[in-house]
């Protein structure tokens, strides 16, 4: 009986290293990894090892036969992967470090953040070097977006943070938390400091929307915020007294996890790493609908289908969905492993229409924010029976969760039009081009706030391989190691 992997899965391939018949697709080096929303496990090939499932950080790998009835359906979506599509299941050609890896000559390497981005860049430096990694962030704690940015109730994501938690007490790692890199020290000292400097700064602002509002709608940042308890958002800082309807503009991953809080039943949040406040108000909390807005049709939704088969089937609060009058032809069509194919199968709804009182979810395609007001947000169709035609949602509370972007840091070359660190391939530019020496940028900073957990693994792996070729290069060319550099902060250590 083979495995299958479930909801569960951050992507980060930890799993394809073990596999003795290299079963599990795609690979880091086949054109779909990176855009499919889970790795999958060739029922076919599988030998029933489970090695993948003891190498899996966030135990998304289970028998088939141990599949819960909710879960059945990844049996089906693991082995539609292969239906119709050739898999060469033989060894591709080892990799190995360069032969003059010894010559790498750093020794001090700094990487700001501490979210998986950095700790898969951290990793794999202690791995191929005996270079120090000393992290700086701004927060008290660790963790970055795998603590403030994965919803409490997905604790099975949320355990990536136990699997970097022995990173952090490496005898070659120093932690300076509560250290805001272009406030606290700049990224001059750090390039004086360290050999080499890694940013995985993540995103931290909003994707802005042309919105006529005479009302400024919350960022979903600050709900999820909220919710995780992160040290920068007041626990005043969302108030659902009075709010019993909810529009969220935007259908990512973001959205569907504030729909998902929103109308949860309070016991099922209790004993998760939700925050003692949001648990608070969640209990005492009259929301009824929530309706998630996405300008396009279901075809083209950009949350992940493991997301969306959670939400239909939670039994607790039904799913609707709202659009032109084509979508129910729309949705049939669409084939297993689409996103919104769980969708297929529930009831159509009318968004302007007030529920009986239960809670409930509406996916609401086809609709253009145009304006947020006092008590509605009006939408402006696209649909072939609604385009151009503009209407009204009511809505207590409007949240905007349309992805995110990064913010210039001082001393740090920035793209303005990408919201990024300016780079090439993970080595930080100047306005010309020409890299900046020392400097690299990984994730969300690198290359746009696209992806999730384990997408930065494979990047975070690559811009290693830059450092260390530069490394080598400088060091052939100068004929020596760079010499050490002057500690920051005194004596290494923590």
């Amino acid at each position: 009986m083979a495995f299958a992997i479930t909801q569960n899965c951050c992507n980060d391939a930890s799993c394809l290293s073990v596999c003795p018949v290299n079963c599990i697709h795609p690979t880091p080096d086949e054109p779909d990894f990176g855009k499919t929303d889970l790795l999958y496990i060739d029922p076919r090939s599988c030998i029933d090892c489970g090695a993948c499932a003891d190498a899996c950080p966030v135990d998304a790998i289970t028998r088939v036969s141990r599949l819960s009835p909710s879960q059945a359906i990844y049996a089906e979506l693991n082995a539609d992967y292969y239906r119709d599509r050739p898999v060469d299941h033989a060894w591709g050609a080892p990799t190995f470090p360069p032969a003059d890896i010894g010559s790498v000559s750093l020794k001090r390497v700094a990487v700001v953040g501490t979210g998986p981005a950095a700790c898969y860049t951290a990793t794999a430096l202690l791995r191929q070097t005996d270079a120090a990694v000393t992290f700086f962030d701004k927060l008290p704690v660790p963790g970055g977006l795998a603590r403030y940015g994965v919803a409490p109730d997905h604790t099975s994501t949320r355990r990536i943070g136990e699997h970097f938690r022995s990173l952090f007490v490496h005898s070659r790692v120093t932690m300076r938390l509560g250290v805001e890199v272009g406030v606290d020290v700049t990224v001059e000292e750090l390039s004086r400091t360290f050999d080499a400097v890694v940013y995985a700064v993540g995103a931290d602002r909003d994707r802005q929307l042309p919105l006529e509002s005479e009302v400024v709608p919350m960022s979903a940042r600050t709900l999820v915020g909220w919710y995780t308890g992160h040290p920068d958002v007041p626990a005043d800082a969302v108030n659902l007294r009075g709010v019993t309807r909810v529009v969220v503009i935007g259908n990512g991953n973001v959205a569907l996890d504030a729909a998902r809080i929103l109308t949860a039943p309070v016991e099922d949040l209790v004993g998760t790493d939700i925050s003692a406040h949001a648990l608070a108000a969640l209990r005492d909390s009259a929301v009824q609908d929530v309706t998630v807005l996405g300008r396009r049709g279901p075809e083209v939704a950009a949350f992940t289908r493991s997301e969306c088969q959670a939400l239909v089937d939670r039994t607790s609060v039904p799913v609707l969905v709202a659009g032109d009058d084509d979508l129910s032809s729309v949705l049939a069509a669409l084939p297993l492993s689409a996103s919104a194919a769980p969708l297929a199968s529930v009831p159509r709804a009318d968004e302007a229409e007030t529920g009986d009182g239960a809670r409930r979810i509406v996916f609401s395609f086809g609709r253009a924010p145009v304006a947020v007001r006092p008590g509605a947000l009006d939408v402006r169709g696209s649909g072939a029976s609604d385009a151009g035609v503009v209407s009204s949602i009511p809505a207590d509370l409007v949240l905007q969760a349309t992805g995110y972007r990064g913010s210039a840091l001082p001393g740090l070359p920035f793209d303005a039009d990408r919201g990024t660190v300016r780079n090439v391939e993970g080595r930080v530019v100047d306005s010309d081009d020409r890299p900046v020496a020392g400097a690299y940028v990984v994730g969300w900073a690198k290359r746009g706030a696209t992806g999730g957990i384990g997408d930065n693994k494979l990047d975070a792996e690559r811009t290693v391989e830059l450092m260390l070729a530069d490394s080598l290069s400088a060091a052939t060319s100068s004929g020596r190691a760079t010499a050490g550099r002057r500690p920051l902060f005194g004596r290494t250590g923590r």
